[in-house]
């Protein structure tokens, strides 16, 4: 096979237009939520990542979305594992862990799914996120974005500090393949960044980091994927990697109706319906790996600011 350049569209495949993917972030998701919405997806063809936290919370939770401690949530997830699904990692729980604590997460996902995660997703709420907050950004672009958020995020994560008891960095690079970066408003996730999965020479212990789609709740879910930008993602080849939390709105009683009706019309597209991990591995086979030089990293950083200071994304 000859590499196609990072700049061309994909051959998706068996023919398909597009890809559509989801991880789904667990935070606030119940037991009937998670499993109502997924019934959805998987009756409509979808296959998706389901983001995890595979132990249940040692302190203080920041949330009260459920973790694989919860009686047959391990048994479901790998129900849906069974199908085509695909288990994420959204942290080891859903407070700050120490690297003893987080280790013991990652073998419990192991020991739950078979193996380590390949696709994984910070929780926004845990300091031990890895270049997380302005650490994201280098420069003058993590100056502008310490003032936009009046240094809020400042030097508050710790994962890839080496020596700090929060430090995780060398076991992510062992053992996760792909963490998600920055997220972007449009519908066609490559149209936003095209360069990706990329490795960063200045974030060296992730091994390659992914873009995504703005949906973090029910209302900007259906938003982007409104029947116009649908067309639009189908006539341009594109990708929609969704970031989204099914615990925000989707279900109230029922799956939420709205939801239901983007998805069927998704569903009725000629698209590749593949999880996170799955999407990602392929892109890898059929171009060249992408490291980030001092050029493109700039790019990625400024337009992601401009996302932020715009569209609020995450």
């Amino acid at each position: 096979m000859t590499a196609i350049s990072d700049t061309a569209n994909f051959p998706w495949p068996d023919g398909k237009r597009f890809a559509f993917t989801i991880f789904d972030d667990p935070d606030s998701q119940t037991w009937e939520a998670g499993r109502e919405v997924y019934a959805v997806l998987r009756d409509l063809g979808f296959r998706t990542t389901k983001g995890l936290w595979p132990m249940g919370p040692i302190r203080a939770p920041s949330d009260h979305g459920l973790t694989c401690a919860y009686p047959g949530y391990t048994d479901w997830v790998n129900s849906l594992i069974a199908v085509g699904f695909e288990a994420g990692y959204h942290n080891a729980t859903s407070h700050t862990c120490t690297r003893e604590e987080t280790e013991i997460g990652l073998e419990l996902f192991r020991s739950q799914f078979g193996a380590y995660p390949r696709t994984m997703a910070h929780h926004y709420n845990c300091d031990e996120n890895l270049y997380w907050g302005d650490a994201r950004l280098s420069g003058w672009r993590r100056v502008a974005y310490n003032l936009l958020t009046r240094c809020q995020n400042r030097n508050k994560f710790y994962g890839h500090v080496e020596g700090h008891p929060y430090f995780w960095g060398d076991l992510c690079h062992d053992r996760i393949t792909y963490c998600r970066s920055f997220t972007f408003g449009d519908i066609n996730t490559l149209k936003a960044w095209r360069h990706f999965p990329y490795h960063d020479p200045l974030r060296p212990l992730v091994r390659h980091w992914y873009a995504s789609s703005e949906g973090s709740n029910k209302n900007r879910a259906c938003h982007v994927l409104a029947e116009a930008n649908q067309e639009r993602l189908e006539e341009e080849g594109g990708l929609c990697i969704m970031y989204t939390h099914f615990g925000h709105g989707y279900y109230n009683g029922s799956v939420d109706q709205r939801f239901i009706a983007v998805m069927k019309r998704l569903a009725s597209r000629p698209g590749w319906f593949a999880p996170v991990g799955q999407v990602l591995d392929f892109m890898r086979s059929q171009r060249r790996e992408i490291t980030l030089s001092d050029t493109l990293r700039e790019q990625l950083e400024r337009r992601w600011l401009w996302e932020k200071v715009f569209h609020g994304t995450a």
